[in-house]
């Protein structure tokens, strides 16, 4: 087990992203960001409680044709770097992670902070490591980049949330790897 974090948490984020091209804007499962509404209206579908943004076939396959490359999956060997990666990243910027679930196509972590740093900048600051590690690894994939552009950042309100929020973690299906600071195991 890690030694306690001895910073002060005073926010928690529940973070996701995905691998490039795994999961596109108007995607048929939906999909996190900006949308337009039947009225014209622009809806953040990133806000907690919001749900994902509805399908757009047109908006799909516009969004496919772009790509530079196929759409990048993640193997165990690279899940397991990564998560060495973030573990590292948390250490170093005295944040404290408390669960990670890696699975082929995307990753969800929750995570607390001191202060309240921009959620863009702690999110991208894991991105960014991660892909370092990565291309340390493996080499820089052909699309240039591991990961989709921006993420998920929702803020969890205290510890009731994190309370529900480790579980969904715990259980996602074909996970690479998973683990939680209260269990220690990554399996």
């Amino acid at each position: 087990m890690e030694p306690l974090n001895l910073f002060a948490i005073d926010r928690y984020w529940f973070l996701t992203w995905t691998t490039y091209g795994s999961w596109l804007p108007g995607d048929a499962r939906g999909y996190v960001g900006v949308a337009i509404d039947e009225s014209g209206r622009a809806v953040n579908h990133n806000q907690y409680g919001t749900p994902a943004a509805p399908p757009n076939e047109s908006l799909r396959e516009s969004a496919r044709r772009s790509l530079k490359s196929t759409p990048i999956v993640l193997t165990q060997a690279q899940a397991e770097s990564l998560f060495t990666q973030l573990q590292e990243t948390a250490k170093i910027r005295r944040w404290l992670l408390i669960a990670v679930a890696i699975m082929q196509t995307h990753l969800h972590l929750v995570v607390g902070v001191p202060g309240d740093p921009d959620p863009d900048k702690v999110l991208g600051d894991f991105k960014a490591y991660g892909s370092r590690c990565l291309n340390q690894g493996w080499g820089q994939p052909k699309s240039e980049t591991w990961w989709t552009t921006g993420g998920s950042t929702r803020k969890l309100a205290g510890d009731l949330a994190v309370e529900t929020v480790v579980p969904y973690i715990r259980q996602q299906p074909n996970s690479l790897l998973i683990w939680t600071r209260e269990t220690g195991q990554a399996k």
